[in-house]
C-alpha cells in the first residue's frame, strides 16, 4: 500500500508522493518558549516522531526540521515581568523541552533552528514582498511592516474562510495598517519592551512578526518547496494561513501536504499555563506513570483526534502497556531478545491509512495474545516469531521495552543498578527462607516488595520481578 495522509489544504486523504523520490522534507512548528512544555505540547513531538519513524521504515531519507520561537510578544511580556533578558527565559524553557523530548524517546530533529538566528532570511523575504506589492511599511513612523491580505486572492484557502468574514489580525494596532486584517511581518521597536529585543532593518529597529520566521526557516533548510508541514490544529489559522500567503506571494511553492494533529484538552478546555490546567512530566511521574507509558497513551489515539485528558485514561493506557511489556520480558527470558521481525501486513496497512495507530495497536495486541498463548503452551517457535513481530511494531511507535532509550540512561533509570542490587538481595533472602521452609518469612519479603511497587512472579527459570501491578 501507499502511505495516505489527510491534507488540510484539500480536506481529503491523499496518496503521499514526495517531491523527490526517496527523500522527504518535513517542517514541524515547534514551541514558543515563554513557558516550559506541558503534556499537550509534547503530544505534537510524539505524533510527528511516529510519522518520521514510519517514513524511515519505508526507506525514505528524512530531513526533519522543528523550529523554536525564542522571541515573541508573550516572551517579552515575561521578560518585563521578571526583570530578566528575554533570551534567558527562552533558553531555560528550551532546555526543559529538550529533556522532555528525550524522556519520551522523540528522535532529535535533523536541525532545530531558532527564530533569532534567521533575521537575514526574514529581511530578504519581506523586501521581496514589498517589491512585489504584497507588503508595505506602515506610514505612522512605527517601523512596522504588514502583509497586504487583499493582495493575495487565495488567502483563507487553507482554513476554508472568506476574507470578508475575517476580523482584525490583532497582532498590532490597526492605526498603522491599511486594512485591520493585514498581519505584521516586522514589528518596530517600542519603548515599553526590552531594549535588547531588537535588530536593525531597512524599515527601522525592530523584531520579526510571528509568522515570517517559519517561512524563512522552511526556505532556508528545506528549499522553496518541500513535502510536509506539520503543527497543531489550532495553528491552521492564522499562523499557517499566513505562512502560505507570505511564502507563495514571495514566489515559494511551499508545502505540498499540510498535516495537523488534534489537541490535548482537559475537562473540554485547551490545556495551557494561562488557564492553570497545564500538566507536565513531573506531574505524570507523581502518578507512577513512566514516560514510555505516556508515549503509549499518545499513540493509542489517532493523531488527528482530540484527546480529553483524564487520569483514569492515562492509568488504563499504562496498564495496557505493562501487559505488552510483560509479554516481551517473559518471551526474552524464554527465547532471548532476538531481532526486530517483519511487520504484520495488517499493521502496515493501518499505518499507511493516515497513520491509524489505534488500528495498528489492535494488531499488536493480537500478536501479544498469540505470544502469551505460545508461552503457556511451550511453543518456542511461535514465541520467537511473536516477539520479533511485536518488537518491530513497538519500535515504529517508539515504545519497544528493549530500546536503550527505556533500558538505561534516562532519568527514570538513573538508579536502575542500585534498584537491581537491592531487589536481588531481597530475593536472595526470600530464597533462603524458602530453602529452610520458613514460608512466613518468604511471604513477608514478597509482601514488602509488593508494597514498594515490585511484583514477584515465580517462573520455571526462577523468580522474576516487575514494577507495577500484576495483571
Amino acid at each position: 500500500m501507499t502511505l495516505r495522509l489527510y491534507d488540510t489544504a484539500t480536506r481529503s486523504v491523499r496518496d503521499f508522493v514526495p517531491r523527490e523520490a526517496g527523500k522527504v522534507g518535513v517542517y514541524l512548528c515547534g514551541l514558543t518558549l515563554q513557558a516550559p512544555p506541558h503534556i499537550g505540547h509534547l503530544r505534537s513531538g510524539v505524533n510527528y516522531d511516529v510519522l518520521r519513524r514510519w517514513l524511515l521504515a519505508a526507506g525514505y531519507e528524512v530531513t526533519f526540521i522543528r523550529n523554536l520561537t525564542d522571541i515573541d510578544d508573550k516572551i517579552l511580556v515575561k521578560a518585563v515581568e521578571r526583570g530578566r533578558p528575554f533570551w534567558s527565559i527562552a533558553y531555560a524553557n528550551e532546555l526543559v523541552l529538550a529533556e522532555s523530548y528525550r524522556a519520551l524517546n522523540v528522535l532529535p530533529p535533523t536541525y532545530e533552528p531558532r527564530a533569532t538566528g534567521h533575521i537575514p532570511e526574514m529581511h530578504e523575504l519581506i523586501a521581496k514582498l514589498i517589491a512585489d506589492g504584497h507588503a508595505y511599511p506602515a506610514t505612522d513612523g512605527s517601523g512596522d511592516v504588514y502583509f497586504d491580505v487583499c493582495s493575495w486572492p487565495a488567502y483563507g484557502s487553507l482554513s476554508n474562510q472568506s476574507v470578508d468574514a475575517m476580523q482584525s489580525a490583532g497582532d498590532a494596532p490597526d492605526r498603522g495598517k491599511r486594512d485591520p486584517r493585514d498581519f505584521a511581518l516586522w514589528k518596530g521597536a517600542k519603548p515599553d519592551e526590552p531594549a535588547d529585543a531588537y535588530w536593525p532593518s531597512p524599515w527601522g529597529r525592530g523584531r520579526p512578526g510571528w509568522h515570517i520566521e517559519c517561512s524563512a526557516m522552511c526556505w532556508r533548510y528545506l528549499g522553496a518547496e518541500f513535502d510536509i508541514h506539520g503543527g497543531g490544529l489550532d495553528l491552521t489559522f492564522p499562523h499557517h494561513e499566513n505562512e502560505i500567503a507570505q511564502s507563495q506571494a514571495a514566489g515559494l511553492p511551499f508545502a505540498r501536504y499540510w498535516v495537523h494533529h488534534g489537541l490535548l484538552s482537559i475537562g473540554g478546555a485547551k490545556m495551557g499555563k494561562s488557564l492553570g490546567n497545564a500538566l507536565d512530566l513531573t506531574y505524570v511521574d507523581s502518578l507512577g506513570v513512566r514516560p514510555v507509558e505516556l508515549r503509549y497513551y499518545y499513540a493509542a489515539a489517532h493523531y488527528r483526534s482530540r484527546i480529553d485528558y483524564s487520569e483514569e485514561a492515562l492509568r488504563e493506557a499504562a496498564v495496557a502497556y505493562r501487559r505488552i511489556e510483560g509479554f516481551v520480558q517473559r518471551a526474552v527470558e524464554r527465547v532471548g531478545p532476538g531481532h526486530l521481525g517483519e511487520l504484520p501486513g495488517a499493521f502496515a496497512a493501518a499505518m499507511d491509512d493516515d497513520l491509524n495507530t489505534s488500528a495498528a495497536l489492535a494488531v499488536l495486541h493480537e500478536v501479544v495474545r498469540d505470544g502469551n498463548t505460545a508461552l503457556t503452551g511451550g511453543d518456542d517457535v511461535t514465541v520467537r516469531t511473536a516477539l520479533a513481530a511485536a518488537r518491530a511494531m513497538l519500535d515504529i511507535l517508539g515504545v519497544d521495552p528493549l530500546d536503550p532509550a527505556w533500558t538505561g540512561g534516562g532519568r527514570v533509570d538513573d538508579l536502575r543498578g542500585v534498584v537491581d542490587s537491592l531487589i536481588a538481595l531481597a530475593l536472595e533472602q526470600r530464597a533462603q527462607a524458602r530453602g529452610r521452609k520458613d514460608w512466613a518469612a518468604a511471604d513477608a519479603v514478597r509482601d514488602q516488595l509488593k508494597q514498594a511497587g515490585v511484583v514477584v512472579e515465580d517462573t520455571p527459570q526462577g523468580p522474576r520481578w516487575t514494577i507495577g501491578e500484576q495483571d
